[in-house]
């Protein structure tokens, strides 16, 4: 039975983890008016942004396809998913007292724990083709319709919505399930890419992601405020 998780692939996860710290830090600099970017339009930053969103969602997808592969139960697929849920949820919160005009209902934590749903509970049951068919249809979904029934919150995380939602991060169903399914193909398909050895570093850093992803943005601002208070 394969194992239940790739050193390399939590260090391509770790490497994300690192360019999402870097672009965060930038942002934070820029809110606080240390430098002037255009963080929102730029393309700069826009394409960091997509890339990284990529990253982690092509390493969550291909992180189930380890787990699928080596039997692992309901039991801790269900602890895992409520703790990306919860966390999730106070993202929300914090996102709401820092930005109250444009906070997060349905960011990248949010989208990974829906979209673990929709893979988990029936898509990964699916051949290889199959999947690979709905992940280009997931992708080019919303370049293709567009409705307004799906402009307001509670409707948003679908993706097709008409014009971006005024938010600090937004990672919908559609099309990032898309990246999702691909990872997951392509681990299922071939788990000895992920074979070998990988940066230490980076490979402990990936294994505690989600631990790093709630803790970091506290820090990074609070040390910013801090250095504030002492110009």
């Amino acid at each position: 039975m394969p194992a239940a998780r790739s050193d390399r692939l939590d260090a391509l996860r770790g490497a994300a983890i690192v360019w999402m710290a870097a672009f965060h830090f930038g942002f934070d600099l820029n809110h606080f008016g240390w430098i002037r970017q255009d963080i929102y339009r730029d393309p700069v930053w826009t394409w960091q942004r997509t890339c990284i969103v990529s990253l982690f969602l092509f390493c969550a997808g291909g992180g189930q396809a380890f787990a699928v592969l080596a039997g692992q139960g309901a039991g801790r697929f269900w602890k895992r998913w409520g703790q990306v849920a919860a966390c999730a949820l106070l993202v929300s919160a914090g996102s709401w007292f820092m930005f109250p005009n444009s906070w997060i209902s349905f960011g990248v934590l949010h989208g990974i724990a829906a979209m673990l749903l929709l893979l988990r509970l029936g898509l990964s049951r699916l051949p290889n083709a199959a999947l690979l068919a709905l992940a280009a249809l997931a992708i080019a979904a919303p370049r293709l319709v567009q409705l307004a029934a799906f402009d307001t919150r509670w409707t948003n995380w679908v993706g097709l919505v008409t014009h971006k939602p005024i938010t600090e991060d937004y990672v919908p169903v559609l099309p990032w399930l898309g990246v999702m399914l691909v990872g997951f193909v392509a681990t299922r398909a071939r788990p000895q890419l992920w074979a070998g050895r990988a940066p230490r570093p980076l490979a402990v850093l990936g294994r505690w992601s989600l631990s790093f992803y709630m803790v970091h943005q506290p820090v990074l601002i609070g040390v910013l405020m801090a250095l504030q208070l002492l110009r």
